[in-house]
């Protein structure tokens, strides 16, 4: 690094891989935790803390080196978003339909 410069952080938004500046425009973040369901045997009438277990669970996650923990248990990922992908993100958070909504020409 060169006396007297700042060091800049580049980032990419992670749908379209176009490079964001961030002094002219926003970067969004998109944080996805995606967990295993532990209440297949609940019974559907039962009052629950749903908030709570969802923190139990978590809070028993932080220990990733545990071997009962796998990707198919958790995962967790952070993406970086323009704003033109965040607008089709927040539209269409799992992608549904994509294929159908192409424009193709018609040669």
């Amino acid at each position: 690094m060169f006396p007297g410069h700042a060091e800049m952080i580049h980032f990419t938004c992670d749908l379209c891989h176009r490079a964001i500046d961030c002094e002219d425009e926003v970067r969004y973040v998109v944080r996805l935790e995606v967990y295993a369901s532990l209440d297949a045997d609940a019974d559907p009438g039962e009052e629950r803390d749903h908030l709570q277990e969802i923190e139990d669970i978590l809070e028993g996650v932080d220990d990733l080196s545990d071997p009962d923990v796998g990707a198919d248990v958790y995962h967790q990922a952070r993406y970086d978003l323009c704003s033109a992908c965040r607008k089709r993100f927040v539209k269409n958070p799992l992608g549904r339909g994509v294929a159908a909504n192409l424009d193709f020409s018609n040669n």
